[in-house]
């Protein structure tokens, strides 16, 4: 497909906006999607809107950047520094992002029962996944794994938290949640654990025990994705849980 031809000049079919109803908005590529919130391109002999959604991408993926997670943080005078996007066009992408990150933040009420990590991650997005600091949360429930609330323990550097298993336990009793899932998030949006992670969540399961009251999940969140340390690793065989 050529960029620089008009949206007009391109069979119906293969148009973007014919493509997202006919096709779904998850068929499109990346760029028909910036296409059809910039509407028109550069003008007559110029770029076409795909050619410009292109463009922008490019521009945003320099230095070996992912464009995606570029345009997640970016500011409106820096997509306004690309040629051939003003104000109109950029307030259209910057409230299409806003848009995304609160359909994707859109936490489970309280007494919903959290019966997957997926559902759990959820609840705990908002204050986690995208955050550029590492913060320590604890997801509280009752005995029916219904949400009693959620709360962030400890904030800290871009690269690591502490959070003591005391701190954490006092808020539970607090709250008389007799259920916990512990989350962290991963600033890289790598979500493996490290072996501090791994410590952290054996010494949380023992005190799990000792209080009897059952640690669920332990997870990792960053970058839109998520990691069940209880589906992933032994610790919860090597600390039983009565549940």
């Amino acid at each position: 497909m050529t960029y620089s031809l008009r949206i007009a000049d391109i069979p119906t079919t293969e148009r973007p906006r014919e493509r997202l109803l006919s096709q779904g908005a998850k068929n499109l590529a990346t760029a028909e999607l910036i296409a059809i919130l910039l509407g028109t391109g550069q003008g007559k002999g110029k770029l076409s809107a795909l050619g410009l959604g292109q463009h922008l991408l490019q521009e945003l993926g320099k230095d070996q950047r992912d464009p995606m997670t570029v345009l997640r943080d970016i500011v409106p005078h820096e997509l306004m520094s690309i040629h051939g996007v003003g104000p109109a066009k950029a307030t259209t992408i910057l409230a299409a992002v806003e848009l995304g990150k609160r359909a994707f933040l859109s936490k489970p009420s309280e007494r919903t029962e959290i019966d997957s990590p997926a559902t759990a991650a959820a609840a705990l997005s908002h204050d986690l996944m995208w955050q550029r600091q590492e913060r320590f949360a604890i997801l509280m429930l009752d005995a029916k794994h219904q949400l009693l609330g959620t709360k962030v323990i400890t904030i800290g550097t871009a690269t690591e938290t502490l959070a003591h298993p005391r701190d954490i336990f006092r808020e539970v009793l607090r709250q008389g949640a007799t259920r916990i899932i512990v989350a962290h998030n991963h600033p890289t949006g790598i979500v493996e654990p490290s072996e501090e992670d791994l410590i952290l969540t054996g010494q949380l399961l023992q005190g799990a025990q000792f209080l009897s009251i059952p640690l669920l999940d332990h997870l990792i969140l960053g970058d839109g994705n998520h990691r069940s340390l209880r589906l992933t690793t032994g610790l919860w065989e090597e600390y039983p849980q009565g549940e």
